[in-house]
């Protein structure tokens, strides 16, 4: 009988160390990952990288041109422009080409039509004709006349003059008259700096329409505040931002030179300095752009690209790669930009490998663990 209880009691415990253990391992199999990742680490898998376009690089001391910021302004050089006229009077209609300011026109191709079909004068063009037709019958019948000592030689040379006028000024414009009216053609080739007048609006013989940047070379203007004088002597080259594609342009890789800098004030707080720059098709004259001046080299300076940045309350952020799944996100301290990269004055030290496209998307991964796939807003 006791040993039918004993054996009873063993079972009992084995079996209840069997439960526990069971539980146990239900327990670890229900948190796999607790243990798995330290706080503040953000889990961002190669499949989320690749839709992500993430790429990173590795951060290392380079050297670092000294900065200046500063307005520009591109500009025509003097003497580079052109201005095209109406050669008649009426309702103007552009060429589809040159509707858009910094289109590309060639020599003698046309830039606009005037037509005079619909105003209450009629078509020039067949004015013309007509005095042309008149003036050359009149010198015909002039010359029978003369010969029979009719009229003299004085009225003939005067019939003669007349009917010259007439022919001239009505060979002017046929050639250039079809069914849309007279076409106005461009005397050099070059890009369309600006329209003068709107489309169908009336004009005069003689008005300027358009305004045409004849060079293939462009000037960077830029007003230089008066805190960088000292700076200038170091002054090298330049990169800028334009308003209309957000894209940075280095004038390095424009064929840009430093053409020259300025003395003096004259009374104003900026200095004036100008470079000069390829124009390759895609840049119109007139357009206001952020400039950074670029001086001396710093040596041993730490940067990154500025897409690698982002900003939150007034405090900036990268995002580091620590493993094969895993980034942490990392303060900085941002100094000087060239307009690429940012100078970092404290929070990165060489070797790490940070962020710099795809950006934002391990930043909403790590607020909030969703990564929307193929999608960016980074610039």
């Amino acid at each position: 009988m006791k040993k039918s209880v004993y054996a009873g009691l063993v079972a009992a415990l084995l079996c209840g160390c069997g439960h526990a253990d069971d539980h146990d391992h239900a327990a670890e199999a229900a948190q796999p990952d607790a243990h798995e990742h330290a706080e503040g680490e953000i889990v961002f898998t190669q499949q989320q990288a690749a839709a992500a376009g993430l790429r990173t690089e590795t951060v290392k001391a380079a050297p670092f041109a000294e900065v200046m910021k500063a307005a520009g302004r591109i500009e025509a050089p003097v003497g580079g422009e052109t201005t095209v006229a109406a050669t008649a009077a009426g309702l103007v209609s552009f060429a589809a080409k040159v509707r858009a300011e910094g289109s590309e026109v060639g020599r003698g191709a046309t830039v606009a039509h005037i037509s005079a079909r619909d105003l209450p004068d009629g078509d020039p063009v067949e004015r013309l004709r007509v005095a042309y037709v008149t003036a050359r019958e009149a010198y015909e019948r002039g010359q029978q006349l003369a010969a029979e000592r009719i009229v003299s030689q004085a009225q003939l040379e005067a019939l003669r003059a007349d009917y010259e006028s007439a022919r001239l000024a009505y060979e002017a414009q046929a050639g250039n008259h079809g069914a849309a009216g007279i076409a106005v053609k461009a005397p050099a080739g070059g890009y369309v700096k600006q329209l003068l007048v709107g489309q169908g609006e009336y004009v005069a013989v003689g008005q300027p329409l358009l305004v045409l940047t004849t060079t293939r070379r462009l000037q960077l203007r830029v007003d230089v505040p008066q805190r960088y004088v000292g700076q200038l002597a170091a002054l090298r080259t330049a990169r800028f931002l334009t308003p209309y594609d957000d894209r940075i342009y280095a004038l390095d890789s424009l064929g840009g030179r430093l053409v020259s800098r300025g003395r003096a004030t004259g009374g104003s707080p900026y200095v004036p300095v100008t470079f000069e720059f390829d124009n390759r098709g895609s840049l119109v004259p007139g357009t206001a752009v952020e400039v950074w001046l670029l001086g001396a080299e710093r040596q041993g300076v730490v940067s990154v690209p500025r897409t690698a940045l982002t900003e939150e309350q007034g405090l900036y952020y990268v995002y580091i790669k620590e493993g094969k799944d895993v980034y942490r996100k990392q303060e900085v301290t941002p100094g000087a930009s060239d307009g690429s990269r940012t100078a970092i004055l404290h929070g990165l030290h060489g070797g790490e490998q940070v962020v710099v496209a795809g950006v934002y998307q391990v930043k909403l991964a790590a607020l909030s663990g969703v990564v929307p796939e193929g999608h960016s807003h980074e610039h």
